[in-house]
């Protein structure tokens, strides 16, 4: 690629990227994707809730994606990872780990987020298969199952009472002590949603796919699907390296045009959403585009 000047630089191409791309691509704005190839869901077998898309991979609906952006002319790809970014005077410029630098004028970042497994046997090779973060995506395919979530405390009491309206052959397994108040643990009973205060030890599984809750007394519970809300990070630091605060939930804080709180700077996905899914981070690109484009507009003007 010879063109190193730009009046975007999306960095992300998944979902978020994609929609932010071709909502600039249309707009005649010259753009740069830059992705590294490694999306939070790769490992999952199906993406669902999304409309005209629902049951696919999610390979197939980015590379579908990608397809149709690649047809806008003024959108350019750059295939590698974005490792700094600094402020010019004009606008911004990002680095890669191929010491490739490029320049422009806004910023969006759709970068996702990074799930931190935990130190459990058999969680990463379930998560996203059979281990779920959201009910929308994937409750429909477990429905009446024999459910587990594993969880404790207000979160997990929550999610109890969601997951509930999928199955009733539901159990909160804490792993420890339970921390639910004397009313949660009697909303739960009267419910009839189990607990088990086990620490776990193992997760016994079939390519992925859950068979067992392994516990440390050498006990066991059987389960089809377990939910989890492990905890996560930003899978890119530079827009913390450019200034952009986080919320106190880790995500970046984006305002009702998806801008951070760095002028010029944007963020659009999972990275800045508590709605993991693709339906989600395909409107929020869009929009994102769409007011990065707005914003050009209106300096130009």
């Amino acid at each position: 690629m010879n063109r190193t000047d730009f009046e975007v630089i999306i960095i992300g191409g998944s979902y978020a990227g994609l929609s932010a791309a071709m909502s600039l691509g249309r707009s005649l704005r010259q753009t740069l994707v830059i992705d590294s190839g490694k999306p939070c869901n790769a490992q999952t077998p199906h993406s669902h809730n999304f409309l005209t898309h629902d049951g696919e991979t999610p390979k197939q609906i980015a590379a579908s994606g990608k397809l149709q952006v690649e047809k806008y002319p003024t959108v350019h790809f750059y295939d590698g990872k974005a490792v700094t970014g600094t402020k010019t005077e004009n606008g911004f410029e990002i680095t890669t780990s191929a010491n490739k630098r490029f320049t422009s004028r806004k910023l969006i970042f759709t970068t996702g987020l990074k799930d931190r497994m935990p130190e459990l046997e058999g969680f990463a090779d379930c998560w996203g298969i059979s281990i779920l973060h959201c009910p929308y995506c994937h409750g429909y395919e477990v429905r009446n199952e024999k459910t587990g979530i594993i969880g404790n405390g207000d979160a997990g009491f929550e999610t109890a009472k969601m997951i509930l309206n999928w199955t009733k052959d539901l159990t909160i397994f804490t792993n420890g002590k339970s921390t639910f108040t004397q009313q949660q643990a009697e909303k739960l009973t009267e419910h009839g949603i189990g607990m088990v205060e086990k620490e776990i030890a193992a997760l016994s599984h079939d390519k992925g796919k859950i068979r067992r809750i392994v516990f440390k007394d050498n006990s066991e519970a059987a389960v089809s699907a377990i939910y989890a809300r492990p905890p996560f990070a930003q899978h890119c630091d530079i827009p913390e390296q450019l200034g952009c605060k986080l919320s106190e939930n880790g995500l970046l804080q984006v305002d009702m045009f998806q801008q951070t709180t760095v002028p010029g700077i944007y963020a659009a996905g999972d990275n800045s959403s508590f709605g993991r899914a693709v339906s989600v981070s395909v409107s929020s690109g869009a929009m994102a585009g769409a007011f990065v484009n707005k914003a050009l507009i209106d300096e130009a003007f």
